[in-house]
């Protein structure tokens, strides 16, 4: 790992710790910006390197280190009612990285990205189940179902951003 790998990281790091603070409670769950930065990291970053800066992210707020929604932190969150979602974000920007690694094409990209939401939406699903004392029914319909749309809209503006992010900068 080079010096602008590190750097890179770090940067999607300290992004997704930004992005977890413009929120908006809307439930148990409430929609951030984070799901934007974790598909970015991993259409800009690629599979190995989006996986790390995740992973990284949420061993940040598990140590605690402010950087989950509203400023929190700690191990926590993680058994919380968003953990799951927490947990998904390093496996989702590794899904869409390979997307990105693979093809050169925005449609495939936005398919990554859809598949990683896909991730998030299912680790968070099955943990909110779980703290929602089995009701993965109420669980759907609170942590899942409302921020489809929402998450579909990040998806494809992270795409759009990724795109522009390359061919302004063709060494990433």
């Amino acid at each position: 790992m080079n010096a602008r790998d590190v750097s890179l990281t770090a940067l999607f790091v300290a992004l997704t710790a930004v992005s977890a603070q413009i929120t908006v409670p809307i439930g148990s769950v409430p929609f951030t910006l984070q799901v934007f930065a974790v598909l970015l990291s991993g259409l800009i970053l690629g599979a190995r390197l989006g996986f790390l800066s995740q992973t990284l992210y949420v061993l940040a707020g598990a140590i605690g280190f402010p950087v989950f929604a509203g400023f929190t932190g700690g191990f926590a969150h993680l058994y919380g009612p968003t953990g799951g979602y927490l947990l998904a974000f390093p496996l989702a920007s590794f899904i869409t990285g390979l997307f990105a690694e693979r093809s050169k094409k925005p449609q495939l990209w936005l398919m990554g990205t859809l598949a990683g939401i896909g991730a998030i939406y299912l680790l968070g699903w099955l943990r909110l189940g779980l703290y929602l004392n089995g009701d993965f029914t109420k669980a759907f319909y609170v942590g899942v179902l409302p921020f489809v749309p929402l998450d579909v809209a990040k998806a494809a503006l992270a795409v759009g951003i990724a795109g522009a992010v390359k061919r302004a900068l063709p060494w990433l």
